[in-house]
């Protein structure tokens, strides 16, 4: 399997078929990561679509100084805080997912609820602590991986996740048995 950086350089030197393989790796996560961060559909599209045509337009000039995980992380990331600034989005409740056949009814309906409450806290943070927390604990991204995508350093990001926990407890903290890391 060809490496991220090595379809990345055959995309800049016009490979369009590596620029295909890049898009079916990245698809769904660049989506997931921007539907956590702008909670609508429609704008979590157009933002990948946007990152996807950026990437291809930054082949030619790509340097592999990050991991490209990370390098594209910086794009949506960019991307996601344009559009926070521009319009104010609307938030749906949770991501839609299959609901777990295991779970009884009321045990669906008390994780839809503790996801609503949740999006709804996430949408009462700043942009820039709403991102480091979708980053850190729904992608799973490292201190120095948000950094780069944020373009700061890991220390602002270590103080941006911390406050944006504080945060959330003080909003959920209503919420029997909720905990937040």
């Amino acid at each position: 399997m060809a490496s991220d950086q090595f379809l990345m350089e055959a995309t800049g030197k016009g490979d369009l078929e590596a620029f295909e393989e890049i898009v079916r790796r990245y698809q769904t996560w660049a989506w997931r990561t921007a539907y956590r961060f702008l909670g609508r559909e429609e704008d979590a599209a157009d933002v990948v679509q946007d990152a996807f045509i950026r990437l291809l337009d930054a082949a030619g000039r790509y340097r592999p100084t990050a991991k490209f995980k990370t390098y594209f992380c910086r794009i949506i990331t960019r991307l996601c805080l344009d559009r926070v600034k521009k319009k104010k989005p609307l938030y749906v409740e949770t991501i839609p997912e299959s609901p777990d056949p295991r779970l009884g009814v009321a045990d669906v309906m008390m994780r839809a609820e503790t996801a609503a409450a949740v999006r709804a806290a996430l949408d009462r943070l700043p942009p820039n602590q709403r991102i480091a927390i979708v980053l850190r604990y729904y992608e799973e991204l490292n201190y120095e991986d948000i950094a780069s995508a944020l373009e700061t350093t890991p220390k602002a990001v270590e103080r941006l996740l911390a406050r944006g926990r504080e945060r959330l407890r003080t909003i959920l903290g209503a919420r029997d048995g909720f905990s937040f890391p």
